[in-house]
């Protein structure tokens, strides 16, 4: 197993795990490898100190990390909020019912008492979403990327 330190261009920094090296390379020439927070594409590699199996030898080897494409590190405020956002997802992802390209007309429901009231999350135009703010109906956007729509770790 290869975990790997990442990073996105909007500098969210996140752990990746690989098979090796190749399963690495070959998920992100094909384009899977993404934030799981913002779904960016654009991920970079950062250094990490490696793991040496050093029980035969003598003296442990140091392997210098390869240079940061991202010198400056995530503060301690923004691994916080990436954390509190990563927390949030998880509750509406945990606490809502999908109801996918439904979400106008089950929304609409709700509102004139066809349907019983619950917590629904789907997805809408931005049309729908302001037809339905023109009702009186209150929604609110919440971008999820694609990972986050299977489980979250």
């Amino acid at each position: 197993m290869k975990v790997l330190n990442l990073c996105c261009a909007q500098d969210h920094r996140f752990e990746g795990w690989f098979g090796s090296e190749a399963d690495f390379q070959s998920q992100f020439e094909g384009g899977l490898v993404e934030c799981p927070l913002c779904g960016d594409k654009a991920v970079t590699r950062l250094p990490s100190a490696p793991r040496l199996n050093v029980s035969g030898a003598r003296e442990p080897k140091v392997v210098a990390p390869a240079p940061a494409e991202h010198p400056v590190p995530a503060t301690p405020e923004a691994i916080t909020m990436q954390a509190m956002w990563m927390r949030a997802v998880q509750h509406v992802m945990a606490n809502t019912d999908d109801v996918g390209e439904r979400f106008a007309e089950e929304a609409r429901r709700m509102h004139y008492g066809e349907a019983e009231e619950r917590a629904i999350r789907g997805r809408a135009t931005r049309e729908d979403a302001q037809a339905l703010a023109d009702e009186g109906i209150e929604v609110m956007p919440l971008p999820l990327p694609a990972a986050a729509k299977g489980r979250l770790q």
